[in-house]
This record gives C-alpha cells, sequence and structure tokens, in this order.
C-alpha cells in the first residue's frame, strides 16, 4: 500500500474481526516497536502497553467494557441516534450502532486486546492536549502498522468510565492512566476504502473562523 492508501483504508474494524485466528504475539511487537517511534511530549517516552491474549483476562476486561457499553447505549447520545433529521448520514449511524454492539458482545472472543497507557500521577485540569498527545499518535501508528500486516483494530474507550475496575484486574499502578482499548485481530476480507466525510470546505478555516 501506499502511505495514502494505508491512511485512508485503515477503518474501525468490529464486525470483520476474525474471531477464530490466532494472532502471533511477535506480530504484535512488530506493530508496537513501529508505534514507538512517534513523537512524545519532551521526549519523555511515558508510554506503557498492556498486551492482554489470556482468555480469562479478556473475558474480565471484556465483562467491565460490557457494562460501559450498556451505560453508553442507554445515554441516548450513542453513535446509532445521531444525524437522525439525514436520513443518509442516520444510516450509517445505524451501521456504526449495531457493529459496536457486535463488539460489545463479542470481545472477550478477541484474540488481542492492547490498553495503552501513560503514567501520570494526576491529570492536569487545564491543558490535557500535551498529556494524552503524547500517546495518542502512537496508538494510531499502532494501528496502521496493524493493518499493514492484515490485522484489523478498533479505537474505542467505553471502558473508562469504569478505568479503575479494569486497573485491578490488570494490576496496573496508581499512576498509570488508560488512553484506550484497541481490539486487534486479522480481518476478514479485503474491501477496505476511504469512508465518507465531511466535505472539507465546511470544516477548513483560515486565519480564523
Amino acid at each position: 500500500m501506499t502511505p495514502d492508501e494505508l491512511l485512508t483504508t485503515t477503518r474501525t474494524v468490529r464486525r470483520r474481526l476474525d474471531l477464530t485466528r490466532p494472532v502471533p504475539r511477535e506480530l504484535v511487537r512488530e506493530c508496537l516497536e513501529i508505534a514507538i517511534q512517534a513523537p512524545s511530549g519532551s521526549n519523555r517516552q511515558d508510554w506503557h502497553w498492556i498486551v492482554i491474549t489470556d482468555p480469562d483476562v479478556r473475558a474480565g476486561v471484556a465483562a467491565v467494557y460490557r457494562r460501559g457499553w450498556q451505560a453508553y447505549q442507554a445515554s441516548g447520545a450513542s453513535a446509532e441516534t445521531l444525524f437522525g433529521e439525514d436520513p443518509e448520514r442516520a444510516a450509517v449511524q445505524r451501521r456504526v450502532g449495531d457493529s459496536a454492539a457486535y463488539l460489545a458482545e463479542h470481545l472477550a472472543e478477541v484474540p488481542v486486546l492492547v490498553i495503552p497507557c501513560l503514567r501520570a500521577a494526576t491529570l492536569p485540569e487545564g491543558n490535557q492536549a500535551g498529556l494524552w498527545g503524547s500517546l495518542l499518535p502512537a496508538v494510531w501508528s499502532y494501528m496502521l502498522a496493524a493493518r499493514a500486516r492484515g490485522l484489523g483494530t478498533a479505537w474505542t474507550t467505553l471502558h473508562l468510565a469504569r478505568e479503575r475496575e479494569v486497573a485491578e484486574l490488570l494490576g496496573l499502578p496508581e499512576d498509570v492512566r488508560q488512553g484506550a482499548l484497541v481490539p486487534t485481530a486479522y480481518y476478514t476480507g479485503e474491501t477496505f476504502r476511504p469512508a465518507p466525510r465531511r466535505p472539507l470546505e465546511e470544516v477548513l478555516h483560515l486565519d480564523r473562523w
């Protein structure tokens, strides 16, 4: 793939994750070796990566995630409820909602769960962009590296409302904060393409708003 193709066809994969095919741990390590080349503030490199393959631990994380999903779905602001006034976008949102529900139901079966973390004794009240900006580019690099190797991923954060529960399951120190949860598996089919997006003209501002 060209860089442009990689960047425009790395999609969230939920329903098409192959839940039956094992993922070699060494392949995940390759992706993480690429991920840690991403920039971090002041070159601190305070990231840590929890790679979960044990079925019992996956099941524990999935149970917490499912409760997060249920709360999100009951909130009235979940993906499938958005843009109801636009039939075209509403149809897309319903598909997103359906695939998110599928992931919540089957998360324990995904062969690899990756939880990227940062060491942070406290979260700043003001500018958190500097903090999370030292982790999230590396997570995206991991997802791109996975795509280039035939692996599908999904970026999700629904477990973070119950972050402490997952931290206890994984034995994380008090100063380690989780940034996302990235299910990782081989994917089925090869029909990835750029997604529909709002025209750039609607979101581009030159010099001022």
